[in-house]
């Protein structure tokens, strides 16, 4: 048999395939907006749509933001975010009025790249590699999540039609990759998109933070129990 490798670092090849699906939501955003055939995010400050450079600088931002939260939490000062993404303080504060803010706004990217992923993985990848490496995606989400907690707790207790949207689609994505497996016969078809989301997170959240590659081994292990017993209970 085969031994499969080991998933790469969470914050070396997965976070980079990350930031490739955000460029190329960036790219085709400001691409389409110079056309008219989107609207941009409106600007906190005018309430107008925002530039194609604004734009750039908001992704760079929150970019920045996911990966300082997931290593130093959510109290990281925001001039250290402001520097990682090569931008100044004032335009962070632009953008982002308060951490609370630049924080939910972390959140609904990290699930906006996570569905955009599922996509783009399932179009390139056969079904159970494509579910695989999105499970080892979810697993940086959750580091992202999880370094965010203490401000992101209360806006998820406070606003449950947020908590639903983020939540919701994150298990679409993983219910549209498990159907695939499922399709192809590689992944067992008695598991749901709930379930999976659970399982990743419970792993994520029960290891140490310290450990990266702890929660993807045990994911690993997770993704070994999805294949078995494919095409019996499709």
């Amino acid at each position: 048999m085969t031994k499969r490798k080991l998933p790469p670092k969470v914050y070396g090849g997965f976070l980079r395939f990350a930031s490739q699906v955000m460029v190329t939501v960036v790219r085709r955003e400001g691409a389409a907006a110079e056309r008219g055939s989107v609207s941009l995010p409106e600007s906190e400050s005018s309430g107008r749509p925002l530039r194609a450079d604004a734009m750039r600088n908001r992704e760079l931002l929150l970019s920045a933001a996911a990966a300082s939260f997931a290593a130093h939490g959510a109290e990281v000062p925001l001039e250290d975010v402001a520097r990682e993404a090569g931008v100044g303080i004032g335009t962070l504060y632009r953008h982002f009025p308060t951490r609370e803010s630049l924080v939910e706004a972390v959140y609904r990217h990290e699930v906006e790249v996570l569905c955009q992923a599922a996509d783009q993985l399932g179009e390139t990848l056969p079904p159970d590699r494509a579910l695989e490496q999105w499970m080892q995606l979810f697993v940086r989400h959750v580091a992202t999540k999880r370094g965010m907690l203490s401000v992101l707790k209360p806006l998820l207790h406070s606003n449950a039609t947020f908590s639903e949207q983020t939540r919701g689609r994150a298990i679409a994505a993983a219910d549209k990759l498990l159907a695939a497996g499922v399709a192809a016969g590689t992944v067992r078809g008695d598991v749901q998109g709930v379930d999976l989301i659970r399982a990743v997170g419970g792993i994520c959240m029960s290891t140490d933070p310290e450990q990266e590659q702890a929660s993807s081994r045990l994911v690993d292990l997770l993704f070994d129990g999805l294949r078995h017993g494919a095409g019996a209970s499709a």
